[in-house]
């Protein structure tokens, strides 16, 4: 599968979400914690919603560009209504967020949770790009392992699917977050 691929089957694929979404269990966003929400697009109809009743400071968008253009706020929108939006591109159905991305999207809901403000993080679904950031949050903010950070967002977002890329770069995220702060913590040999 490719980019194309991805492009082509985006609006299909949304539709089917919305479905879901009306006719299933799943719900469009999930309260990860108290300062992140994990969600599918954000349409502009919910924006009142986000911002007034979820106290959303902050929006982490990991869709490219042509998906977000028809139904969701551009960063100019969403900062006429007080919300910082941080774009995190990464290709729908095949993509992985990269390790930098991951650190940025982080240190973003990291900043906004200490304003005290939520940050919603999405892609079209909330499943899989988007779900790898939550889990690099829940990683870095409660030093939990990558399992038990997956774990905590299939309780509470079932249709999540993080495979074994996304796996992947959570351990490398891991090692880097919490395995090293943990060694830089620890006092080294004593000297006789």
């Amino acid at each position: 599968m490719s980019w194309l691929t991805a492009r082509l089957l985006f609006y299909p694929t949304l539709a089917y979400n919305v479905l879901m979404e009306r006719w299933s269990s799943r719900r469009w966003f999930d309260r990860v914690d108290p300062h992140l929400i994990l969600g599918a697009l954000p349409f502009r109809s919910m924006t009142k919603q986000l911002v007034e009743e979820e106290q959303v400071g902050g929006v982490i968008t990991m869709n490219e560009e042509y998906e977000t253009r028809l139904f969701c706020n551009s960063a100019q929108e969403w900062q006429e209504v007080g919300v910082e939006q941080l774009r995190l591109s990464t290709v729908d159905l095949v993509g992985v967020p990269s390790l930098e991305h991951l650190h940025r999207g982080v240190e973003f809901a990291v900043r906004h949770r200490e304003q005290g403000h939520s940050v919603y993080v999405h892609c079209k679904a909330g499943r899989c790009r988007s779900a790898t950031v939550a889990a690099a949050y829940l990683i870095r903010v409660y030093c939990v392992t990558p399992d038990e950070a997956c774990e905590r967002l299939r309780t509470l977002r079932p249709h999540v699917i993080l495979r074994s890329n996304q796996l992947r770069l959570l351990h490398d995220f891991y090692r880097q977050v919490c395995v090293s702060e943990r060694e830089n913590q620890e006092p080294g040999p004593r000297a006789t």
